[in-house]
């Protein structure tokens, strides 16, 4: 076969220098066919397989593959015939050649046999249809690299998106999702379509049946949308949030997100998803963001309130004043513990509650068996038991991470009264941590410490001076009254208060 370019020059010394075919033939070194043929076309002829090459080993036994194939169809899906098991039921009535070829034949014969998959266009009505879906990402958090859990929400006739990353595909955290999006969208789409998700299908009943998770019923009447969930395995059902992902995954994702917590995380997505209204997507004539100024009126209104996206649990009270959640063990004021509380898990946090009053609330922990523990609960306790202060698991923590004034501040007071009321002293002023800001009790105890009055009272007045710090009065301006320039400048002649006692 000659290359496109030989066959140009050979059909331009034909019919434009009307060289004979056999001089061309002589000059190009080609026989006359290939002459004749590059004149007949310029496009060189696709090679088509005449007719099935001999397999004088396999050849035979082809029958009976071809058998073996279609008895496949009707067997379960998980015992059929593998190219494999096939080699060696053709190896048994005789067959001597390899594995390899019958494999290969069978994967020839599969792929004839297979129908391409095909799917209709979709076109979606402003504000009638949405796909939400999570997936899976990698982002280096507080510098820890993490995979991290990402939700995915897309309008289907604008193509508007929305990604929000949480710790776990948990239900409130799927639940805050949707709030999340419904409030970037500014309105709630009339129908929403789904994977199988376990955060709303408890059970795939028959067909297109679904028996959903209460919660989830009760999420859905709030914002009054319906719900549609795919065919198990059948992705392409809601293939614009598939792509969605993926998208997501590649654009917002890369290179790999380095921050210091979840919300900086999702600040940083959500500035990604805001620049994506200025992309047009194939196909459109106008922008994502412009498509979804056209779709906004068509969405419905939010309601007045957001729902509550937390999981509320009754919990007790047990004798080191924790409650547990999942496996975590949340800290609770020891001065409020009752023995009976409520806890409201949310994606992000941990609530605590006596009837309806929050007495503690904690970040969430994903981890196994943790302790978390709020040093300020255990004041209290630490203030009735000052022998127990050094082995006290929540201070024990928290002078880990304390500043050094802290430190110094306690030295002093042991060193003052080595009796106990220094530490005593010292927790007085730890207190001072549950009304007013670390820092600026650390503002207080520097310049306690530099005043010299090393005690509660002393860094109380420092902290209240950091509060109200002194007024500098307002020079008075007599510019436009000259005559007053002088008041209060004139010397005092004291005569004026003798002739004031002889007056008495």
């Amino acid at each position: 076969m000659i290359t496109v370019e030989k066959r140009e020059k050979i059909r331009l010394a034909y019919f434009v220098e009307h060289k004979s075919v056999r001089r061309i033939a002589r000059e190009y070194k080609c026989s006359r066919d290939t002459v004749n043929k590059a004149i007949a076309s310029a496009e060189p002829a696709v090679y088509m397989l005449q007719a099935p090459r001999e397999a004088p080993v396999l050849g035979p036994y082809r029958t009976q593959i071809d058998r073996l194939l279609v008895e496949n169809e009707s067997l379960p899906r998980k015992q059929r015939y593998t190219g494999h098991t096939i080699y060696l039921a053709l190896q048994a009535d005789g067959y001597t050649g390899s594995e390899s070829s019958v494999r290969h034949y069978v994967a020839q014969r599969r792929q004839e046999r297979r129908r391409p998959k095909v799917y209709l266009p979709l076109e979606f009505d402003p504000g009638t249809d949405a796909q939400a879906d999570w997936g899976e990402a990698v982002a280096i958090i507080g510098g820890e690299r993490l995979t991290v859990q990402v939700f995915f929400m897309r309008l289907n006739y604008s193509r508007k998106l929305f990604v929000a990353a949480f710790p776990a595909q948990t239900q409130e955290a799927f639940f805050e999702g949707h709030v999340r999006a419904f409030r970037h969208f500014q309105g709630v789409p009339q129908r929403i379509s789904y994977d199988n998700l376990k955060a709303a299908v408890q059970k795939v009943l028959q067909g297109s049946s679904r028996q959903e998770q209460q919660a989830f019923v009760v999420f859905r009447s709030h914002y009054l949308f319906e719900s549609h969930f795919c065919t198990p395995g059948m992705g392409n059902q809601k293939g614009g949030v598939e792509h969605g992902v993926g998208f997501g995954r590649r654009n917002f994702m890369v290179p790999l997100p380095q921050v210091s917590c979840f919300q900086e995380l999702n600040a940083l997505l959500m500035a990604k998803c805001l620049a994506d209204d200025q992309r047009r997507v194939d196909g459109q004539e106008v922008t994502i963001g412009q498509a979804w100024e056209l779709e906004k009126p068509h969405l419905r209104p939010l309601p007045a309130r957001d729902f509550e996206c937390c999981v509320v649990r009754p919990a007790t009270l047990n004798p080191y004043s924790q409650v547990v959640y999942g496996t975590n063990r949340y800290s609770v004021p020891v001065e409020l513990a009752q023995p009976h509380l409520v806890v409201k898990a949310y994606p992000f946090r941990v609530d605590i509650l006596n009837q309806k009053e929050v007495i503690a609330s904690h970040p969430r922990c994903y981890g196994h068996s943790q302790d978390v523990l709020d040093p300020l609960h255990y004041l209290s306790l630490v203030e009735e038991r000052p022998g127990a202060f050094h082995h006290a698991k929540p201070i024990r923590r928290w002078r880990e991470t304390w500043p050094a004034v802290f430190e110094q501040l306690l030295a002093r007071l042991k060193e003052q009264w080595p009796d106990g009321r220094g530490v005593r002293e010292f927790i007085g002023i730890l207190k001072l941590c549950r009304q007013h800001p670390a820092s600026l009790v650390e503002q207080a105890i520097a310049q306690a410490l530099e005043h010299g009055c090393v005690h509660v009272d002393g860094v109380e007045l420092c902290l209240r001076q950091l509060l109200t710090p002194a007024v500098q009065p307002s020079t008075l301006d007599l510019s436009d009254r000259p005559s007053w320039a002088a008041v209060g400048a004139q010397p005092v002649d004291l005569r004026r208060y003798d002739r004031l006692l002889e007056r008495v």
